[in-house]
């Protein structure tokens, strides 16, 4: 085999554990910290290159010890095993692939480069090396992403600026943040569907990053004009102190919402304490002549209040705030409660979402709607989809809160199941992430919550599965394909990433 072929195989060898590597990093946010505690978690052996190229690459080494002379064939033949099993997952469409952007694309065109560059010695001299460089990509693409980083952070640097003056000069805008642990999203659709009637641009769904706020930014401003009184509603999200204060130099709000300060990201942030701090840097952004705008159920929540230098207004369900919500019931068409003497029956479930609610509603009061006007637009509002959403289909009642999960929505959720009257009830998840060393302890404590209410626990995942067990105190299901479906009148919650195919297949 002559050295040009043999240079084809070794790329086609390289393509897979390249191309799964750089799906998973995108989806982390190319950010090492993600990155690093999903491979901490998930298990970086299985995680980067599966079981069998592993088992592969030492087989051909344990043939070449056994037998010398036939080193050429072995690295010439395993090199042609692994750019087969390659080709054959592209072919199949099993091969994971990273969205293929601007980004994704130079990092894995240059990966490849690199590996070629540093496989020429070993291809010349047909050396065993050549077996090992598949496995060694995380370092080919960590080696171009440390090459493109100064050009990345500056591109990104300018793109952000340039957000920052073309927001600037919308002088008419109301910029209105949320951020929290959870409760974003569900706050900043109720704000839109309550607000329809004004001009209103909020963030699509998976955009609360600085990059992700700036790019669009740049692409729906320009559709308006200038002199237009918009609102703008930007989500925010955080891994790190220091990201929220960014978005907030991007955006300039004069409105802030922080929905809860939970637990979520926690292994990232490090302490509930820096957690805090993070979400507490929307409050301090905010103008004088600006509002804040809390979740005094949350004891965090009200632990930051003085660090802002506007008015704030406090929300919650156990008196000593401003707007206060009472006689909360949950009945089958969502939550009722009562705000002074206007009674709000809202379309979605889960008493834990009335903060929310009432955080739009102070928000909405704040920009000239009065309160019998804004429940009387609620009673509108369809939940967003997958976020704490529940439907029936084939005689199964469905929780679909698929969007994200945290503690506090899996709380929320078993406490919801519990007054539900569907049985037997089901619980599917893959556990919770990002929760650093508390992570077993919080599993525990969820699975002894979920104990009594759920007659069947299915695990998607490994993550947490163990704990969960122990708490829960009986068998916990691995989720396999086929899986015994669940009966017709069922209650089936499904929380976490849970795919639309993995709950089917559950249904009867």
């Amino acid at each position: 085999m002559n050295t040009s072929i043999r240079a084809v195989l070794l790329l086609l060898a390289c393509l897979s554990p390249l191309l799964t590597l750089a799906s998973l990093w995108q989806l982390k946010e190319w950010r090492i910290d993600r990155l690093k505690e999903h491979l901490r978690r998930e298990g970086w052996l299985r995680q980067l290159f599966g079981m069998t190229r592993p088992m592969i690459v030492l087989l051909g080494i344990i043939l070449i010890v056994l037998l010398p002379n036939f080193e050429g064939v072995v690295i010439d033949a395993t090199l042609l095993i692994l750019a087969a099993s390659s080709i054959g997952q592209l072919t199949l469409g099993k091969q994971r692939q990273p969205v293929w952007t601007m980004k994704a694309m130079i990092l894995v065109i240059e990966a490849m480069g690199i590996t070629l560059i540093v496989s020429i010695p070993s291809l010349v001299l047909h050396h065993q090396s050549l077996m090992e460089l598949p496995l060694l990509q995380p370092f080919a693409l960590f080696a171009a992403w440390s090459t493109f980083y100064p050009l990345d952070c500056t591109m990104k640097k300018k793109i952000m600026k340039q957000a920052e003056d073309l927001l600037a000069s919308y002088t008419k805008a109301t910029v209105i943040g949320i951020t929290g642990s959870v409760g974003k999203t569900t706050t900043k659709e109720l704000i839109t569907h309550v607000l329809a009637d004004k001009k209103i641009l909020s963030t699509p769904a998976y955009v609360n990053s600085d990059m992700g706020v700036s790019q669009w930014l740049l692409r729906e401003l320009p559709k308006h004009s200038r002199d237009e009184e918009l609102i703008v509603i930007v989500e925010m999200g955080a891994y790190r102190e220091g990201e929220i204060a960014l978005l907030c130099k991007i955006c300039k709000p004069t409105i802030g919402i922080i929905t809860y300060i939970g637990t979520q990201h926690l292994a990232l942030f490090g302490s509930q304490e820096k957690l805090a701090n993070a979400k507490s840097e929307l409050i301090a952004s905010l103008p004088k002549d600006g509002r804040a705008f809390l979740n005094a159920d949350c004891d965090l929540c009200l632990t930051i209040q003085d660090r802002a230098q506007c008015p704030v207004t406090t929300v919650g369900t156990a008196g000593s705030v401003d707007l206060e919500a009472k006689e909360i019931e949950e009945h089958s068409d969502g939550i009722h409660f009562r705000v002074g003497d206007v009674p709000c029956v809202n379309p979605i479930h889960g008493t834990h979402n009335v903060t929310n609610v009432l955080l739009m509603m102070g928000v909405c009061e704040m920009l000239g709607l009065d309160m019998k006007d804004i429940s009387a637009r609620t009673r509108s509002f369809s939940p967003p989809h997958h976020t704490f959403d529940v439907r029936k289909e084939r005689d199964v009642t469905i929780l679909d809160d698929t969007h994200n999960a945290s503690p506090e929505s899996f709380r929320a959720a078993i406490a919801w199941a519990k007054t539900n009257p569907s049985s037997p009830k089901v619980l599917i998840t893959p556990g919770l992430i990002e929760l650093g060393p508390r992570s077993a302890k919080i599993h525990r404590d969820l699975g002894g919550q979920a104990s009594g209410i759920f007659d069947r626990v299915i695990f998607t995942g490994k993550n947490g599965y163990h704990a969960f067990s122990e708490g829960f105190g009986s068998k916990v299901e691995r989720y396999a394909n086929p899986i015994q479906t669940v009966t017709p009148g069922s209650l089936l919650a499904c929380i976490g990433r849970v795919s639309a195919p993995k709950i089917r297949n559950l249904l009867p």
